[in-house]
């Protein structure tokens, strides 16, 4: 690693954790400061550049995109953020950064920390490059409804035992329900896009025909899964914790394909 790149990394390494630290003792109420949103906000998206700047550098570099657990996770938590971030100001997200800023800082050092795969994906390549972004929307959009699913149950826990301080720190049930399912309902339509193309036009994304592997095995099942209680929601307005345990299940079945999959081949069968 360059000096630049060391520098880059310490200082975007140390942002997150002070970051998550602040967001951690107001959430725990042990904080003596006031909290500054805008501050907040724009101290956020100067490390979302910084973090844009060590994901482009490789690429920019080896003129590819080497698709490794370490630089997966960066990426994802990167593009999690980012909509976060962005839709900050549209709807009140409060809460979800507890989780995100930690999870970047994790991706950001965890690229650094694993081995990176040999296989590179050349840029040049438009149909793959619109399957890796629309798949990695999908997941990204799909482990912030589950992170959403996650405050709801903190949410009612928070309420049911009367810890009101930390409920007012949260949006209110309702609110995180229908973030939840907007968050969904258009993380599904990207995975449909995403395996329409790695499914039927494997030949033009990948050069090669996709076999029936279980990551395209546990993508449909997801799918499914997902599609369902969309459908259940339409239909018979399923809500609550029957609506937290699909999108938990949903989730699950998508992190055990692709990110299961990516660390039994390269830590187990040593295959990029």
């Amino acid at each position: 690693m360059s000096g630049f790149l060391l520098i880059l990394l310490i200082l975007l390494a140390a942002g997150y954790v002070g970051l998550s630290w602040h967001f951690l003792a107001h959430w725990r109420g042990v904080a003596s400061w006031q909290r500054q949103p805008f501050r907040e906000h724009s101290l956020l998206g100067l490390l979302l550049l910084l973090h844009a700047a060590m994901l482009a550098m490789p690429v920019m570099q080896e003129g590819g995109v080497r698709l490794g657990v370490g630089s997966v996770l960066s990426l994802l938590s990167w593009l999690m953020l980012l909509i976060f971030w962005t839709g900050s100001y549209f709807a009140r997200m409060e809460g979800l950064q507890i989780f995100l800023v930690p999870l970047a800082a994790i991706g950001v050092l965890m690229a650094e920390v694993l081995p990176i795969p040999h296989t590179l994906y050349a840029v040049d390549n438009p149909a793959f490059m619109l399957h890796l972004l629309v798949s990695l929307m999908a997941y990204s959009l799909f482990a912030i409804g589950a992170l959403l699913a996650i405050l709801m149950l903190w949410q009612e826990h928070a309420l049911h035992h009367k810890r009101f301080a930390l409920a007012r720190q949260m949006p209110p049930l309702l609110v995180l329900e229908n973030l939840m399912f907007q968050t969904l309902g258009t993380g599904f339509i990207l995975l449909t896009l995403s395996l329409i193309s790695g499914v039927f036009f494997a030949e033009e994304v990948f050069g090669k025909a996709v076999p029936l592997s279980h990551k395209v095995v546990f993508g449909v099942l997801s799918w499914l899964v997902f599609g369902g209680l969309l459908v259940g929601r339409k239909l018979h307005g399923w809500r609550g914790r029957l609506a937290i345990r699909w999108t938990l299940a949903g989730f699950a079945l998508l992190l055990f394909g692709y990110i299961g999959s990516k660390v039994v081949l390269e830590f187990v069968l040593h295959r990029a």
